[in-house]
């Protein structure tokens, strides 16, 4: 970039967000990072993660951590197994043993978080910064108000990235474009110790992701490091089924009741996700950005990863394509003449991949919470392996 160093201010410390920081750095361009959590340890960061080798994988290869990566990644994890409703396995791909780092490796989200901060300058997030308000100044420049406890602090930037997820504050600078109910939920659940405490459940999930889809429902157990199964219990249901049904989510026992009337006549060794639960119940309705997401280019601001393109997890894409988008806005970046040059061929490569990625995210939903979802998904997996 041949102009002064322009002031980049990038919104949200996920994946993409700090891939794109990493990668801007080592290219010699100065960058921040502002997040809202107290810290990097402030809160739990879900579940594990495929790393895919045309876009996580290229993004790690780009900021050169792929040695971090291996050293913590689980290739094990790809194990996929699908199970009917009466809990017998009727598919299981299992990798071979000397798959290492081949295929979509899988690694836990707070170690892929991790492998990034650890990369970058001192002091390059700021935490606790929360944007309030994202002010056009014209020119492209921009004035961000942030609240950082119970103070409040100004700073003006020339490029401002929206990293900052589903409910983005920087997106309506672009777009009137709000998510949207896709009409399934999901309950998480977890077990601790899993191998120990639940060999039952553990063996049935195997080494990577098991799933149980039929008639709108299902579960899905996902493995993750240091002995904890992560489990989602999927619905088709209300946004708001559980006010429908007078239930309080804090009320433990009553919602295991509920979800337990929900899976009436799964078998046993499915419904134990339910009971043997050491985490209790977090509910988490599914949201989705309209399949074709665009907006007119706007100088000084741009979006990636959730912000860009929400889409449901049935893709297995989105932390893959945000890393992507953060590797290929800083490439952009590091080899324009100015920052709008690099906004808009940016654009031009993000916003078409986006929504042929979003509509299969939607079909793949649509396949797994259906009538027959049991059906589709043996289809689907055994005409792919």
């Amino acid at each position: 970039m041949s102009t002064d160093t322009p002031r980049i201010a990038i919104i949200g410390a996920g994946p993409g967000g700090l891939t794109c920081a990493r990668i801007l750095q080592r290219r010699g361009i100065e960058v921040t990072v502002y997040d809202l959590d107290a810290s990097r340890t402030a809160r739990d960061q879900g579940g594990t993660l495929d790393m895919h080798p045309e876009s996580g994988q290229h993004a790690l290869r780009e900021a050169d951590l792929w040695e971090e990566f291996e050293r913590l990644a689980r290739p094990e994890g790809q194990q996929l197994r699908l199970v009917g409703r009466d809990g017998r396995v009727v598919f299981d791909a299992v990798p071979p043993p000397a798959a290492g780092a081949d295929g979509n490796p899988e690694i836990d989200r707070g170690h892929l978080r991790g492998i990034l901060l650890d990369s970058l300058a001192p002091d390059t997030v700021r935490w606790g910064h929360k944007l309030e308000k994202a002010e056009p100044l014209g020119g492209g420049t921009h004035r961000l108000h942030f609240t950082n406890g119970t103070t409040g602090t100004t700073i003006e930037t020339d490029l401002v990235v929206g990293a900052d997820g589903a409910w983005s504050r920087v997106r309506p600078l672009l777009s009137d474009a709000v998510p949207r109910y896709t009409g399934v939920t999901f309950v998480e659940t977890g077990l601790d110790e899993a191998d120990t405490r639940h060999p039952r459940l553990a063996a049935l999930t195997g080494n990577g992701t098991m799933m149980a889809l039929d008639d709108n429902r299902g579960f899905i157990a996902q493995r993750n490091s240091n002995g904890h199964i992560r489990s989602y219990l999927g619905l088709r249901t209300d946004e708001h089924w559980h006010r429908q049904a007078g239930l309080d989510l804090t009320d433990t026992a009553a919602v295991r009741e509920a979800l337990l009337h929900a899976f009436t006549g799964w078998s046993d060794s499915l419904t134990g996700f339910i009971t043997d639960t050491d985490t209790g119940y977090t509910n988490r309705p599914l949201y989705a950005l309209p399949l074709s997401h665009t907006w007119p280019h706007t100088p000084g601001v741009t979006l990636l990863g959730d912000a860009a393109h929400l889409m449901s997890p049935f893709s297995g894409m989105g932390a893959n394509l945000a890393m992507l988008d953060g590797a290929d806005l800083a490439r952009s970046l590091s080899g324009r003449p100015t920052v709008d040059d690099a906004i808009t061929a940016y654009e031009n490569v993000l916003l078409p991949r986006s929504a042929e990625a979003a509509e299969g995210a939607a079909e793949g939903l649509a396949s797994a919470f259906a009538p027959d979802s049991a059906a589709q998904a043996l289809a689907h997996m055994t005409g792919h392996h």
